[in-house]
């Protein structure tokens, strides 16, 4: 609608003119249609370059943990991590993949598996739409190419190609790489809260769609190894030395791994206007902030608490609905005994029933792409029924120790939840359906 100013003999006067009755019914139906699913998914961890050959060493109760040889550890309290194998990329030429940065190398085949996944490439590999709203989130972006260029410049090496390497690393640039390569366009919304940014990234998605601001969106995250992340959190002495072990008694830190995933997201109606298959719904989202501690969250995981809470009722679901649980779990000793506590509060005596898994333990902590992975995992256990086994846990911690999932256990309730925590309070907690 719009406002019109006319002049005449007895001065300005304002006149509301209304767009068509058919515009208006049109607009409403769309705002009545808040049904979010999801049509396509893909991601790259160090399981897998796919999500197929990933789930099926994760269901086998496999982990991924070694020597780091794509950045250099020298100097650290620990070297190891969970280091993912780059997928090929045939569809581009050599001279191309060769200037893209690491992160690019796993965005680019986990979002280009998620929209063949949804029917969205023609045969030569291009996007069948040319816009395509896209929310993503990550914490380094391509920062491996920046401190090659660091390294250059202390090691007195050439000017030449450096200014490439400062160009290519800013997250925009890993954005760039996915529209051209995939060959779409549009507007883009890059979170970047932490560890909780990939799952607030889906979260953005569905709040887009269920507001009538778009029809689609792409989202996900990625997140590639490199030395200012890893000597970060190693100079924290966040990094366990051995093993990660979430809500174990003797938990002593997180592993850092690095991956991508990413999912298309639909208006329901829209995505069965063009014959795509729902694969499963964005039931519900929620999220907190808090200002406890830049590093910690509060203790006793009521800001958590609060973001499972609001996800449960955009839902309109009760606790007892939720059959798995995929935690955050980085088994530090402060973050699995908020999470521990919120888990007690939220599913009370019915814990024992919510199947609950820590992924970290097999690929290690993602950070930005944390949420969008583990999002993946939560619609491949609606699809298979089947569920991640809690690896590398001895000794439980008391209220959980009946609710970690055991090898063969199975989902017995069409949904499940996903919630993660990002240094600075982001809580952020996904509700997932089958469609």
């Amino acid at each position: 609608m719009r406002w019109n100013c006319n002049r005449n003999q007895s001065g300005c006067r304002k006149t509301l003119r209304f767009p068509c009755l058919a515009a208006v019914v049109s607009f409403l139906s769309v705002i009545e249609d808040n049904d979010v699913v999801v049509t396509g998914w893909g991601c790259v961890t160090p399981l897998g370059g796919d999500a197929a050959s990933t789930w099926s060493r994760l269901v086998s109760g496999e982990g991924v943990r070694g020597s780091l040889g794509c950045i250099p550890v020298e100097g650290c309290r620990v070297g190891d991590g969970a280091e993912a194998v780059l997928p090929e990329l045939p569809w581009i030429g050599a001279k191309e993949v060769g200037r893209l940065s690491r992160a690019s190398r796993l965005a680019l085949p986990a979002a280009r598996e998620a929209m063949a996944h949804a029917g969205l490439l023609d045969a030569d590999g291009r996007s069948v739409r040319p816009l395509i709203e896209t929310s993503v989130s990550t914490t380094a972006g391509g920062m491996e190419l920046g401190e090659a260029f660091l390294r250059g410049v202390w090691g007195g090496s050439e000017w030449r190609g450096q200014a490439a390497r400062v160009a290519r690393y800013p997250t925009h640039q890993q954005i760039g790489d996915l529209q051209r390569h995939l060959g779409f366009s549009g507007p883009v919304m890059i979170v970047a809260n932490a560890c909780a940014s990939g799952a607030n990234a889906i979260g953005h998605a569905a709040d887009l769609i269920r507001a009538g601001m778009a029809d689609m969106v792409l989202a996900g995250g990625y997140e590639a190894l490199c030395e200012l992340v890893f000597c970060g959190f190693d100079s924290l002495q966040a990094l366990s030395p051995d093993a990660c072990r979430p809500f174990d008694v003797d938990r002593n830190g997180l592993m850092l791994g690095e991956g991508a995933a990413f999912l298309v997201i639909e208006r329901a109606g829209a995505a069965k206007a063009r014959g795509a298959v729902a694969r499963a719904r964005v039931a519900g989202y929620g999220h907190t902030t808090d200002v406890y501690h830049i590093t910690r969250p509060e203790p006793a995981g009521e800001p958590l608490e609060r973001a499972m809470r609001q996800a449960l009722a955009k839902a309109g679901m009760e606790p007892g609905g939720i059959g798995h649980l995929n935690a955050h779990g980085t088994g530090t000793p402060f973050n699995d005994g908020a999470e521990a506590a919120a888990f007690a509060r939220v599913f009370g005596d019915g814990i024992d029933a919510v199947r609950t898994t820590s992924t970290k333990a097999a690929i290690g902590h993602t950070l930005g792409a944390a949420g969008a992975i583990e999002a993946v995992f939560c619609m491949k256990a609606l699809e298979t029924g089947e569920l991640p086994p809690q690896i590398n846990t001895a000794t439980p911690v008391a209220g959980l120790a009946n609710a970690l999932t055991r090898p063969g256990d199975r989902l017995q309730k069409p949904a499940v939840m996903s919630v993660n925590l990002g240094f600075g309070g982001s809580n952020a907690a996904l509700v997932f359906t089958k469609s």
